[in-house]
């Protein structure tokens, strides 16, 4: 089909664009690799046509890449930017956006994720008591406990070990887990599915009938939860939705589920997994860290910056015309948060914006979001972060990778960022 420039975002034809705002060059938009075999030198790439330039998702999608710091916070921070496509994206509600496009799910559900204004609040309200500071410090003991085990396991296993699979991966998932009553037998499954959510290199086909099984595991919790109610949030969430059902619909519920479980372990295996193979491809780094020059808190705060763990998080909506950087997006197109870009711009951490450097006074990033969406999960995240690292690091100090740095395979998304696996040696 030939493409126009009538409507925003379409499959098949591409975003307006005002010929004064934008360098003539920015409008051939840029075809995210799906692959995310180097997120960073696109990144780059796509920040240096200027402070929004339009990228082209799989199915032909298109959407703004706000990728400098100040410009995305100002941004995430605006209300007259949305997460709602069925109020504020034409391109979804004129039915452009089919059902099989391959991040349909990331736009489709129904919770606070995609919710705006009051709806917002709503859902985020009920949210929220599963993440307030008394809530997240209380499950230090727990997650140490989990760590403990974890550690003992690996100092048994045959060497090299796949950290990212035996360390980053189950200490989140058995976490989150635990906090919302899944299962252990419904974990694996689990795991799979959400790993296929992020996987930007899926199929249409491979995408639908990931989001039903997924679906299916959300309906069989809710089902289980609701015959026999537990000390779990999953049932908490059930008892408001029954005593006002006015307040959470049986969909809202579902895909709330989903939004905290998924997002709950991923954003936090990738945080693992990028700090440990950022000490390990810095031995000046992990030597400060050691001689306690440098804390662990520290590490994290740099990891988050350095390494975003979602690069590029679909989508946000122009409620009316909004102008970033003399570029106006109009009212119905779609915007892409680039935190990957954004953790590393020159304009707000220099010329050493690509290394890694846990010292460095500036630490500013836009991992966890920002404004009314930033991440309630965040607190959680760092807090395991904070106990795994270092009680890794103590077990095993003479742990190793054991590939070269450059032989670690990037996860196959351009929104997860971290690895396929992590192998190491730990002496």
């Amino acid at each position: 089909m030939e493409r126009t420039a009538d409507h925003p975002g379409s499959l098949d034809r591409p975003t307006p664009v005002d010929p004064v705002a934008l360098d003539p060059v920015a409008l051939d938009p840029v075809v995210l690799d799906p692959t995310g075999r180097d997120i960073h030198a696109e990144s780059a790439a796509i920040a240096a046509r200027g402070p929004a330039t339009l990228v082209e998702l799989p199915g032909r999608v298109l959407a703004w890449s706000v990728t400098r710091q100040d410009d995305l916070r100002a941004l995430l921070g605006d209300p007259r930017v949305s997460k709602d496509p069925r109020q504020h994206w034409p391109a979804y509600t004129s039915g452009a956006i089919s059902e099989d496009w391959p991040l349909h799910l990331w736009v489709s559900v129904q919770n606070m994720f995609t919710a705006y204004g009051g709806d917002h609040r709503r859902l985020r309200s009920l949210v929220a008591k599963a993440f307030t500071a008394r809530r997240v410090a209380a499950m230090r003991p727990w997650i140490e406990r989990i760590t403990e085990r974890l550690l003992d396991e690996l100092d048994a296993a045959e060497q090299p070990v796949d950290l990212r699979e035996r360390f980053a991966y189950p200490i989140p998932i058995e976490v989150i887990c635990q906090l919302f009553g899944v299962a252990d037998g419904a974990r694996e499954d689990l795991r799979e599915v959400v790993d296929g959510v992020f996987d930007t290199t899926i199929t249409a086909e491979a995408a639908q009938a990931n989001a039903v099984r997924l679906y299916g595991i959300m309906h069989e919790l809710v089902a289980a939860k609701r015959e026999n109610p537990g000390d779990d949030l999953t049932s908490g969430l059930i008892a408001v939705r029954e005593d006002d059902g006015s307040r959470l619909e049986e969909a809202e519920l579902v895909d709330t589920l989903i939004l905290v479980i998924s997002a709950g372990y991923e954003t936090t295996v990738n945080l693992l997994d990028q700090a440990i193979t950022a000490l390990l491809t810095h031995p000046e780094q992990l030597a400060a860290v050691r001689a306690g020059t440098v804390g662990w808190a520290d590490v994290i705060e740099e990891t988050l910056r350095w390494q975003a763990p979602v690069a590029n998080l679909p989508l946000r909506y122009a409620v009316e015309d909004v102008e970033v950087g003399g570029v106006v997006i109009r009212k119905g197109e779609a915007i892409l948060a680039a935190y990957a870009a954004a953790g590393r711009d020159r304009s707000v951490h220099g010329e050493s914006a690509d290394e890694f450097d846990a010292t460095r006074a500036d630490k500013t990033h836009l991992a966890f979001g920002h404004g009314v969406h930033y991440c309630l999960g965040s607190p959680l995240a760092r807090l395991e972060a904070e106990v795994a690292l270092p009680a890794l690091f103590a077990r095993f100090p003479g742990m190793e990778l054991a590939v070269a740095p450059h032989e670690l395979r990037p996860s196959q998304s351009f929104i997860s960022n971290g690895h396929e696996s992590l192998p190491v040696r730990l002496k």
